[in-house]
């Protein structure tokens, strides 16, 4: 049975580690703001700025590939441990549309809710974000990785598009990510089926 705890325990779990403690990234959290697809703050009261203490050993390792391979660039956390009762608003909010697809059902549960996901993408030396085609959840067949070529064939992606999102994979998969095909930004640590028996979910 898996294990959980609430949202507001997190902070004196020993298996959470906080992003302020991750070298080399930046956070802008964006469900904590309003920008986002829903247009509102979903986290607060919550604090959501955690991973799993193996994802943030993981995430680290990516910010210092990053450093070394493009010096001054560092990575962009977008969103991180997402608790259950928030996936279930996202979940609520895109009901009777076809864009469930881009979340996992909430029963089942988002590899996010167990701080073993990160959302992420990276900022140049300027701390602008690299320009990858689309924005951040943008649900629409632009941000497939799998579609990739197809899209760069018909002109919606250039080639600078397939490379900065190409760099991003160099350096999540460097320390043991794993994209998705329909995120250019989603990255797991980890087996999701294993991640879901043996690691704690946060409500």
């Amino acid at each position: 049975m898996t294990r959980t705890i609430d949202s507001e325990n997190v902070p004196a779990h020993p298996d959470f580690r906080a992003l302020a403690t991750i070298a080399g990234i930046r956070t802008d959290l964006r469900y904590a703001t309003a920008n986002n697809f829903v247009g509102r703050d979903l986290y607060s009261p919550y604090d959501c700025a955690w991973l799993h203490r193996d994802a943030a050993a993981a995430l680290e390792r990516a910010a210092a590939w990053l450093a070394h391979e493009r010096p001054g660039y560092t990575l962009l956390v977008l969103d991180a441990l997402r608790p259950q009762r928030v996936q279930q608003l996202l979940w609520d909010a895109l009901q009777g549309t076809d864009l469930q697809i881009y979340l996992a059902e909430p029963a089942r549960g988002s590899i996010h809710s167990f701080g073993m996901a990160v959302d992420v993408t990276i900022c140049d030396e300027q701390g602008n974000e690299l320009d990858m085609g689309t924005g951040f959840d943008d649900m629409t067949d632009r941000s497939h990785p799998a579609l990739e070529g197809q899209m760069l064939a018909r002109g919606e992606l250039t080639e600078a598009h397939v490379a900065n999102r190409g760099l991003l994979r160099g350096a999540m998969q460097s320390s043991g990510f794993a994209g998705i095909n329909t995120e250019w930004w989603h990255f797991d640590c980890g087996d999701r089926a294993l991640v879901r028996q043996t690691y704690t979910r946060v409500l």
